[in-house]
């Protein structure tokens, strides 16, 4: 940056919040004043470290972030503050770095509940459950753990389905005499309604004691999450009965309670109830989404009704069209009824429809046309999928290797071995596959040796 004047403390923290890109940021707090090499050692104000090391936290430029944060600690007079260093947690978390998260936390010399409140955030971001388990017995320290802290906890129970442990942080949370909020009753529901055979009872139990003895109204995911249930076990009288309640209860009815609705009813075999309340969708004025099409497409493709299938992956539901899932589904299906052309051109036309195939579309046509024994496409599939960067599943990959060699094609074999050895890829049980089958042909020595490569290296 050029300028005739010297840039003060002051001036340099309205450069470093106005400017956007983060390597500029950083050259001009390193040297604001290049053009004034006889100005004495420049002396950073504590908010422009606190404005530099966000801007580089949210970059994810770690190294150059941390490299100013040890210059704060150890050059500056300036304690680090403490909400600064829960702003690098978070970006820690967002970056998947967990071992980074809780080593910034244990350089605070005395954390704060919310402080610890943003580790637990960070390591349920991040889903490193392990920890969570070792942080457990220093929750007493915090003198008072609220909600927050429970809420985090319960919710990793959730997403490992340990509802024992759960109960018992709901029951220890209500011990201390820290009140459960609509959060907390969520999550508890939501984990209920996983195993709906088992525990949904349970579930319109917390339901109504939240209503009855906390006077928190359910909320919109909370009936959701129970209408989903409910029509998985069949009942669906119980789920018209939840969202007419939605209704009494003045919540507003949107495209995820319908599309779970329309879901449930379809799955369920009620195809005409269905197509009614996504009809009372469309005239109460809820627009539906991706999900909606994804929604129809899984139905007509569960009837085999293909072409119906495809006017909504061509037309799409007032102007909104489906996402990589409804793709997903229809080549999938026309996998499993043997019209493997027909997914492989769909696959191959994605691109022109402006949507572009994820991993699980490259391991469902793989799969689907090893199925219908088309090996050498198959192979084609493998071979664009490892190109970028796609993982195929092992026990579909042994399983490809296997047949290919009882089909006797050795040539298509060393390809694809060759093409895993150039992607990086590697296998066990392909190897274990090889290994049994080396001794009983000569032929697949050849690509026994691609492979041999892969191992080696």
């Amino acid at each position: 940056m050029s300028t005739s004047k010297i840039i003060s403390s002051f001036r340099l923290t309205s450069l470093l919040r106005s400017q956007k890109d983060p390597s500029s940021v950083l050259q001009i707090f390193l040297n604001p004043n290049p053009n004034h090499p006889s100005v004495h050692p420049f002396r950073h104000s504590l908010r422009s470290y606190d404005l530099i090391i966000t801007k580089l936290a949210q970059a994810k430029m770690f190294p150059q972030m941390e490299q100013l944060l040890n210059q704060l600690h150890t050059q500056t007079r300036f304690p680090t503050p403490e909400p600064l260093l829960r702003h690098v947690i978070a970006a820690y978390a967002r970056a998947g770095l967990p071992s980074r998260a809780l080593r910034t936390f244990l350089s605070i010399p005395a954390p704060s509940l919310r402080s610890f409140n943003s580790l637990l955030h960070a390591l349920l971001a991040c889903r490193d459950f392990a920890s969570f388990t070792r942080l457990l017995p220093h929750l007493p320290r915090f003198h008072g753990p609220d909600a927050c802290s429970y809420n985090i906890l319960i919710h990793a129970c959730s997403l490992t389905n340990d509802r024992g442990r759960a109960w018992k942080l709901f029951n220890e949370m209500r011990r201390r005499g820290i009140r459960p909020n609509q959060i907390t009753f969520g999550t508890l529901i939501n984990l209920l309604c996983k195993s709906p055979q088992l525990h949904l009872p349970q579930a319109f139990k917390v339901k109504e004691e939240m209503d009855r003895v906390f006077k928190i109204k359910p909320n919109a995911f909370d009936y959701t999450s129970l209408i989903k249930a409910v029509c998985e076990v069949g009942d669906f009288d119980s789920a018209v009965r939840l969202k007419d309640e939605m209704v009494r209860n003045n919540l507003k009815l949107d495209a995820v309670m319908y599309n779970t609705l329309v879901s449930g009813f379809l799955k369920g075999g009620k195809k005409d109830t269905g197509f009614r309340v996504l009809e009372e969708m469309k005239i109460g004025g809820v627009k539906p989404n991706s999900v909606t099409c994804n929604v129809l497409i899984g139905e007509f493709c569960r009837e085999r009704k293909f072409e119906e299938a495809y006017r909504i992956l061509n037309d799409g539901l007032e102007g909104v069209k489906p996402d990589v899932f409804g793709y997903n589904v229809v080549i999938g299906s026309l996998c499993e009824e043997g019209k493997w052309r027909e997914a492989d051109d769909l696959f191959g036309d994605m691109p022109r429809r402006q949507c572009v195939p994820d991993v699980v579309t490259y391991r469902t046509l793989f799969d689907g046309l090893c199925r219908c024994m088309q090996f050498e496409e198959a192979g084609l599939v493998l071979e664009e999928m490892i190109f970028k960067g796609y993982v195929p599943r092992s026990s579909s990959l042994n399983e490809f290797v296997g047949m290919v060699c009882k089909e006797g094609n050795f040539e298509l074999l060393e390809k694809v071995l060759s093409g895993l050895v150039g992607g990086g890829f590697y296998c066990e049980d392909v190897w274990n596959t090889l290994v049994l089958l080396v001794c009983q042909s000569k032929k697949l020595l050849g690509a026994f040796e691609h492979f041999d490569e892969l191992v080696l290296a």
